[in-house]
């Protein structure tokens, strides 16, 4: 994907670079030099052919490449090492580890967000990952700018899916939801926890246990809260407006 955005700069700075330049040449060329117009010329096929044909050929190869860069972005292989079920709620996630791909799959780890404890999502390096998402109201979308993919949660029978190749760096990275679904949209955060496969499997052996997100993390010697971001207070159980009179909600 990288490859084909350098690419594509470089082809629409040389088509620019081209068109400019025929821009400047016939400022210069045909400059006004007195009141005798030029040679009118009604037809010129040439030209005709050049700006007709060249924009056709290289739409034409940047939807090629795109195709083949996009279908190997989207590739699923049949078995990955790691499939997590991303369910998205107004204004939240929930993180189901699964045993299998799917809806028949079985889920036998989960971690909850709530309003006031940031959910953390944790992950092994080197293994390949599949994310399935769905949604309980409205679209919401899953964004982890470092992982360089961001896909819509869509409600009902739609499930999206995606799958990374590998996470090479240990750390903490901060996930958002980027699509806006209601009033606490910006509030709407979780984080990516990506540790060393040993420490991931005993993360999921300590849930399975019945210990706590926090209390699994604590196990595996990471910090038990999110790094990357911290509850907003949403203030939605308070009265934020016409303090004196009437209760939040009141009104039309």
């Amino acid at each position: 994907m990288y490859d084909l955005w350098i690419a594509s700069c470089i082809a629409a700075l040389a088509v620019g670079v081209f068109v400019w330049g025929l821009i400047f040449w016939c400022v210069i060329r045909y400059r006004k030099r007195g009141n005798e117009l030029p040679v009118q010329t009604r037809y010129n096929l040439p030209m005709e052919f050049l700006y007709t044909i060249a924009p056709i050929l290289v739409v034409s190869v940047l939807f090629y490449y795109t195709a083949v860069v996009q279908t190997d972005v989207n590739k699923e292989s049949k078995n990955p090492d790691v499939t997590v079920e991303v369910v998205a709620f107004k204004w939240n996630w929930q993180f189901n580890y699964r045993d299998g791909q799917g809806r028949d799959a079985n889920t036998i780890a989960s971690t909850l967000g709530t309003s006031e404890v940031i959910p953390v999502l944790v992950l092994p390096t080197g293994k390949s990952i599949r994310f399935e998402e769905t949604s309980r109201d409205v679209v919401h979308s899953f964004w982890v700018p470092e992982l360089l993919f961001k896909r819509d949660v869509m409600p009902g029978i739609i499930r999206n899916s995606f799958e990374v190749s590998s996470i090479d760096q240990e750390g903490a990275y901060v996930g958002r939801c980027a699509e806006l679904c209601g009033s606490y949209h910006a509030f709407m955060n979780f984080e990516l926890r990506v540790v060393s496969p040993e420490k991931y499997e005993q993360f999921l052996a300590a849930k399975k246990a019945g210990k706590s997100t926090q209390e699994a993390l604590t196990a595996i010697g990471e910090k038990p809260y999110a790094e990357t971001t911290v509850p907003y207070d949403t203030r939605r159980t308070k009265n934020n407006f016409n303090q004196t009179a009437a209760s939040a909600g009141t009104g039309s």
